[in-house]
């Protein structure tokens, strides 16, 4: 009986500590990250139709000039999520184009020429659709990296100069995937650890019961 008292603490010990850690690496994963997908063209040449990404969350007011960022704005997109790059934020004024032609253009921030070396085909606009924003504190400038097709804030200038508010940020991608595979390992392994505990579970119960039926004969001779 002794031995089946071990792989009882054993089998509860494991247990507790598998399950602990899934739910620990799962929340972690849900709370402090976002995967997606992306599904459209206006993000190239940086990211492609169909690449998976990690954004990590944070508050949009923590988000720098030259992020990608996840947000929402379903009464523009109509979609869950949506990526664009911060080109400026609350104070900064924003204006296309500095140059003569479209190889030479620059968008300026704050009187200073950006540069821009993610955008396709090195086009910083492609619209001609010139454009001179002060972004309100409390929102983002954002602008996509294929900029002859993104539907981007230059799009919406009636609705706060095309800005969006820091709080429909959902987190900034991030080229690192350490921090969550990490977490997808201690979730397996907190699983892995789960099931060794049931394994030493049912054996002590296996082996109570192979004593329990060793014990009986003896109790009825007596």
């Amino acid at each position: 009986m002794e031995k089946a008292r071990r792989f009882a603490v054993t089998a509860w010990v494991m247990g507790a500590l598998g399950l602990a850690l899934v739910i620990a690496s799962v929340l972690w994963l849900r709370t402090g990250y976002v995967l997606s997908s992306v599904s459209g063209e206006s993000m190239r040449p940086t990211y492609d139709i169909g690449d998976r990404i990690v954004a990590q969350r944070v508050g949009g007011d923590e988000v720098e000039r030259g992020d990608l960022v996840l947000f929402t704005a379903p009464e523009r997109y109509g979609e869950p999520a949506v990526m664009q790059r911060v080109i400026g934020v609350g104070g900064d004024r924003v204006v296309c184009c500095e140059g003569t032609d479209t190889a030479r253009e620059r968008i300026t921030v704050n009187g200073k020429p950006l540069s821009e070396p993610y955008v396709k085909d090195g086009i910083v606009d492609g619209m001609d659709r010139p454009y001179d924003v002060t972004v309100p504190e409390g929102r983002l400038f954002l602008l996509g990296d294929y900029r002859q097709n993104s539907r981007d804030s230059r799009f919406f200038e009636e609705d706060h100069a095309g800005t969006v508010p820091v709080g429909a940020v959902m987190g900034r991608v991030t080229d690192s995937y350490v921090m969550p595979r990490l977490l997808g390992v201690a979730a397996l392994l907190g699983l892995l650890l789960a099931l060794v505990g049931l394994v030493f579970g049912i054996t002590a119960r296996s082996i109570r019961r192979r004593s329990v039926a060793q014990i009986a004969p003896w109790a009825q001779h007596s």
